[in-house]
């Protein structure tokens, strides 16, 4: 870049994070740590799985019409989904359901209540809110990466990073 007489190196740097060392943590906190991390390695998968079936599903969704198509497409789909992740999705805790609930909506910008609701309908997103709030959660909570979820997006920094 030339400004009047000077040329200056102009160079466009990608965000770079900075994370506190070990000394900041007692060891308490260095164990809950580690276990949050076991936890965000165990549901980030399904996250990153759920925002690819999303990306494929959806135009296929859309181009649909008629309401029976639809409702057939998404029975389908739900087949062949609880025939894959049925017995794994059943072992989760109550927090790691939490946990799966934030982070599907970092990776869909989309929050589960918003997803139900598109593709099955009021009366089914009532159903699963009204059973998530049964035990503890809530299907509308969304990520928030600066502010509660801060810690989360650290670490799912880190692990695409390859730092864990």
């Amino acid at each position: 870049m030339v400004e009047g007489k000077d040329t200056l190196i102009y160079k466009l740097l990608d965000e770079i994070w900075v994370y506190p060392g070990k000394k900041t943590r007692s060891p308490k906190q260095e164990k809950d740590f580690w276990k949050y991390v076991y936890k965000v390695k165990k549901i980030y998968p399904y996250a990153k799985t759920a925002a690819e079936l999303l990306k494929q599903y959806e135009p296929e969704y859309l181009k649909l019409t008629r309401q029976k198509d639809k409702r057939k497409f998404m029975n389908k789909i739900e087949h062949e989904l609880m025939a894959r992740y049925k017995e794994e999705l059943k072992r989760l805790t109550i927090s790691e359901g939490r946990l799966l609930i934030k982070l599907v909506d970092r990776e869909t910008s989309r929050t589960i209540y918003s997803l139900v609701r598109d593709f099955r309908g009021e009366i089914a997103v009532f159903f699963w809110q009204s059973l998530a709030r049964l035990f503890g959660n809530n299907l509308k909570d969304s990520y928030d990466p600066y502010g509660e979820d801060r810690l989360t997006e650290e670490i799912v920094k880190m692990i695409e990073m390859g730092f864990i």
